[in-house]
């Protein structure tokens, strides 16, 4: 019999101690970042978090005598899951100290949710939408990890295999990019060339243009074209849009953003480039996620000053006609500059799915280095433990 109890999130303090349990966990970890408690409430919380128009959504603890050892969301989102024809319950926010019981019994639990709401696949780590942190690192357990993704220690995909039946069902994989002394020749070129023959044209916004221009919302909805494609994505509603727009660009540098616009087609969004500055030492500073007493500091002298040596590109994207007409060039040739001027020595993309070789051929001139990976598993909800490949349970 299982010494591990599993204990449904029903209040406040459940829901604190769910969170704070990954603080604990990677307490003292150097290549961990913890994201804002503040943040963490307002994406788990029913009433705050718009994502749950469409989605539903149950956390659970794992406790051994008395203590939290586990943790997990079990999560629907109905919007992808018509999307994509699926029905998908999610596994997310894993976390799990190294005992097999305990993964056990957080991933039974996931199952039995599902089960009970009609689903046929558990499929994860994934969170309530693409803008949630996804994929479970498998390689790259020594690098630093970053604001927009997972961490998690090197047993965690161990755990995956030994349980049996996982299957891989998404790969990623994430890029280190040397900043160059000053924009490579093969981006100038290609952007002169692009800004001739097709009249496109850097648009650099002020908070202005976000806020009161309809730009916020024009960044998001043209997300909502570029990614549709990708991997388990659903479309971003009008609300998401609004509270995304709220919560992230009243403190966001606008030099680091570029949009491309086309001079055909009425200033038409073609593309753009979300970069921040590396959040994830100032984040590591923040204890235990708080911004208080000191923590605001560390995440102003990132955001504001620059007192960083890296930066993020958050989010990158082209509608389907412009990406074979070298527009990134274009942005590229503006933001490079910026970093530069800035003093960032390096750059970092975020997860791109394994197979996507059109946006990974984009960093060649960056010579970009592979130097981690991760992956989305699947497991059936209706074969039996006996006849899943490898038993597990």
């Amino acid at each position: 019999m299982s010494s591990i109890q599993i204990k449904r999130v029903e209040t406040k303090k459940d829901l604190k101690r769910f969170i704070e349990f990954h603080y604990d966990l990677y307490k003292g970890n150097p290549y961990d970042v913890p994201n804002l408690y503040s943040d963490e409430v307002n994406t788990l919380s029913k009433n705050k978090n718009a994502a749950f128009d469409f989605c539903e959504a149950e956390y659970y603890l794992a406790l051994k005598e008395g203590k939290i050892v586990g943790r997990v969301a079990a999560i629907i989102n109905h919007k992808a899951n018509e999307k994509w024809k699926k029905k998908d319950v999610r596994f997310g926010w894993i976390d799990f100290i190294d005992d097999i019981e305990v993964s056990r019994a957080l991933f039974k639990a996931v199952e039995e949710y599902g089960r009970k709401k009609g689903m046929d696949d558990i499929v994860g780590p994934l969170g309530f939408t693409d803008m949630d942190p996804e994929g479970m690192l498998t390689w790259g357990f020594d690098k630093l990890g970053t604001m927009a993704t997972i961490y998690n220690y090197e047993y965690y995909p161990q755990h995956m295999e030994k349980l049996g039946g996982w299957e891989k069902d998404n790969d990623y994989v994430e890029y280190y990019l040397v900043v160059p002394e000053k924009s490579p020749e093969k981006y100038t070129k290609i952007a002169e060339m692009v800004e001739k023959r097709y009249n496109l044209h850097v648009r650099k916004l002020t908070k202005k243009d976000i806020f009161q221009g309809g730009y916020g919302k024009k960044l998001f909805d043209l997300i909502n074209l570029t990614y549709s494609d990708l991997y388990g994505f659903s479309e971003l509603t009008d609300r998401q849009i609004d509270q995304y727009v709220k919560m992230y660009f009243p403190l966001a540098d606008l030099d680091l953003v570029t949009v491309i616009e086309d001079g055909n087609k009425d200033n038409q969004l073609a593309g753009l480039g979300i970069t921040i500055p590396s959040l994830s030492h100032a984040l590591q500073k923040c204890r235990r996620g708080r911004l208080f007493p000191f923590g605001w500091w560390h995440l102003l002298r990132a955001i504001k000053f620059h007192k960083t040596d890296g930066v993020d590109l958050l989010l990158m994207g082209f509608l389907p006609e412009y990406r074979s007409k070298g527009a990134n060039a274009l942005l590229f040739a503006d933001l490079i500059p910026r970093y530069v001027n800035y003093g960032f020595k390096w750059g970092e993309t975020q997860v791109e799915m394994e197979s996507n070789e059109g946006v990974q051929s984009q960093w060649g001139p960056l010579d970009p280095i592979n130097h981690k990976k991760r992956r989305c598993y699947r497991r059936s909800l209706t074969l039996t433990p006996e006849t899943r490949a490898g038993g597990g349970e």
